[in-house]
């Protein structure tokens, strides 16, 4: 199938387009939220188009992930999404509102287009009304394993760590600094200093690294830590136990169901997560068999087949459901540009 997509984040996309299909990715120079397109990553089957060839480009289904490309998707195929092309919504975040178990979703009580959910907590909370829902946990591309754990230090990834704070649970890397300083890989992480001050260079920025020597990088320290306080399942959590890196892990969300207690620590209690990483620290031996543990756990339950086939089975339902129209003589793939 063509399944059009605009790349919105990275890691998830960067599993998704492994799959079968063929992935059409809207283009623009500006290469924004709107045009990113590839990004530069070497996706063989995903195809950078422009928006306006959209319209001849034949789309066979439409994975939506932010409200407002319900009215660009219409706007740009010239065909109603659910309705008139096959059309599945996708959402990667917990809800935002108070009080949070009552928040509606945008896509609440229609019959239309399904609603996928990244994790179990997120399907639980919002309220979709009768809207159709699943759950299709994340995939990951296997880094392989990595860990040598050389430096007895933290790592965490966080993206705008300071923007978003007691969400991605920034505030608290003082805490685990106790143990050990914590590298903070990530978007924006270089605001750290400012926002705790020259009093804390057990804090340190690394920066926003690219994915392979990130990955690297990351592996050499001795745990991850993992402070999220209310994010969908970190990715890079997910990446982390991949990698062989023992975790210690604030338990919110779906925390608790992707994290055994024998790969590191799960929790809510940080004063218990800190004396855990304490002792990752102090026993390289003991923080390597967790980390095997982890890698073994996030094999079996985040592996890449598994993910590629829950959205086929999605995909191919959402096809079935609407009728595909096939696009006019003059609607072939002129326009596609690779």
């Amino acid at each position: 199938m063509r399944v059009l997509l605009w790349h919105v984040h990275g890691g998830w996309t960067d599993a998704f387009v492994r799959g079968d299909h063929e992935y059409l990715l809207p283009t623009t120079p500006a290469r924004d939220g709107w045009g990113l397109g590839r990004g530069g990553r070497a996706w063989d089957r995903a195809v950078e188009i422009a928006p306006a060839d959209l319209a001849e480009a034949d789309v066979d289904v439409v994975v939506l992930q932010r409200p407002e490309e319900l009215a660009a998707a219409e706007r740009l195929l010239h065909r109603r999404p659910g309705r008139e092309v096959a059309t599945v919504y996708l959402e990667h975040n917990t809800p935002k509102a108070a009080p949070v178990p009552t928040e509606r979703h945008p896509l609440a009580d229609q019959d239309a287009i399904p609603i996928v959910h990244v994790t179990h907590t997120n399907e639980l909370l919002w309220d979709a009304g009768r809207a159709r829902t699943r759950v299709i946990e994340h995939g990951i591309v296997d880094p392989g394993h990595r860990y040598t754990g050389r430096l007895a230090r933290l790592g965490a990834v966080i993206n705008e760590p300071v923007r978003r704070w007691r969400v991605t649970g920034t505030d608290l890397l003082p805490r685990f600094a106790a143990a050990a300083p914590v590298d903070v890989f990530g978007m924006g992480t270089e605001l750290l200093a400012g926002a705790f001050g020259a009093l804390r260079p057990d804090v340190h920025s690394v920066g926003d690294v690219p994915t392979g020597p990130m990955h690297t990088a990351l592996a050499e320290r001795r745990a991850y830590v993992h402070p999220m306080r209310w994010t969908s399942l970190g990715l890079s959590l997910l990446e982390a136990m991949h990698l062989g890196m023992p975790v210690v892990v604030l338990g919110m969300t779906d925390a608790f169901r992707a994290v055994p207690p024998e790969a590191g620590a799960v929790s809510a209690d940080v004063t218990r997560l800190v004396r855990a990483a304490k002792r990752l620290i102090d026993r390289p031996d003991e923080a390597r068999a967790a980390g095997r543990i982890a890698r073994e756990a996030a094999l079996a339950r985040y592996g890449l087949a598994r993910f590629l086939a829950d959205w086929d089975e999605v995909l191919a339902d959402a096809a079935e459901r609407v009728p595909h129209r096939r696009s006019d003589a003059g609607r072939d793939r002129e326009g596609v540009s690779a």
